[in-house]
């Protein structure tokens, strides 16, 4: 049966894909829960319009991140935490913090595990072909 997502399903596509999948799971999962409907011809112009309006937003996104990368890279970023005498932050910077400072989406910053200790690091960022890494210094209240 084909279907049209109308989410983004984990394993299996973005909203506004067209994909066949079996009658059972689209009857019993996908349906039910609002996550697909059946592929007529206007609810595949409604995902044509979708998928387009997502590779413009894409498209527009990915400027944004070239010319914060751009700005990141010839400058450092310095975020203030507690930390302990030894310099251990009580609090742990993460990729969701990094997101707010910088204003980058979560799933560009390529930070492998929480920075625990004060100090400077280099933070690599990665979307589709742009890639680069900007200066974090982490300094102790």
């Amino acid at each position: 049966m084909k279907v049209v997502l109308t989410k983004d399903v984990r394993n299996m596509g973005r909203a506004g894909q067209v994909l066949e999948v079996s009658d059972g799971h689209a009857v019993n999962f996908l349906f039910p829960r609002k996550l697909a409907v059946n592929a007529t011809a206007t609810n595949m112009k409604q995902a044509e319009m979708r998928q387009k309006q997502y590779d413009d937003q894409k498209a527009i996104n990915a400027g944004m991140i070239k010319e914060k990368l751009a700005y990141l890279a010839e400058n450092t970023l310095t975020i203030t935490k507690k930390a302990n005498e030894k310099g251990h932050l009580y609090d742990a910077v993460g990729v969701d913090d990094l997101a707010k400072t910088t204003g980058l989406p979560q799933d560009v910053i390529a930070l492998e595990k929480p920075i625990k200790e004060v100090g400077s690091y280099e933070v690599p960022v990665s979307s589709g072909e742009t890639f680069g890494s900007f200066q974090l210094v982490i300094v102790a209240e």
